[in-house]
């Protein structure tokens, strides 16, 4: 028998997390990021939720492939050694393990994200 499982994210996104992104390097503003977990499967391999984040610039290296919708908002993603990708709400797009770049948030965004994590 097939088992199905829904699940639905609150509209009202919740208090979350606040501070500055969590092992990013801030390069320039006050960035502050809110984030809440909607979902972890039961083997911590994927996690998702609600990511926003006021306007500033930093940098980061990913440990782990994540899967991004834009709600609102505007930023810029420079991978390190490549082109500004300029990002608008309605817009998806991959970071997989290993991107370095730089976030360059003009107005405060809000995305819905999907962590995929390896098993260690």
């Amino acid at each position: 028998m097939i088992e199905h499982h829904f699940l639905r994210f609150p509209a009202d996104e919740g208090k979350g997390a606040t501070g500055a992104p969590a092992g990013w390097r801030v390069t320039a503003g006050n960035p502050v990021a809110r984030g809440v977990r909607h979902y972890t499967a039961d083997d911590g391999s994927l996690l998702s939720g609600f990511w926003e984040c006021t306007p500033g610039t930093f940098h980061v290296t990913y440990d782990k492939w994540e899967f991004c919708h834009m709600i609102s908002g505007r930023c810029t993603v420079t991978p390190d050694g490549g082109a500004p990708i300029e990002l608008r709400p309605g817009d998806g797009f991959v970071l997989e393990a290993g991107f370095t770049g730089t976030w360059e948030v003009q107005e405060t965004m809000t995305k819905h994200f999907v962590f995929k994590i390896d098993p260690k």
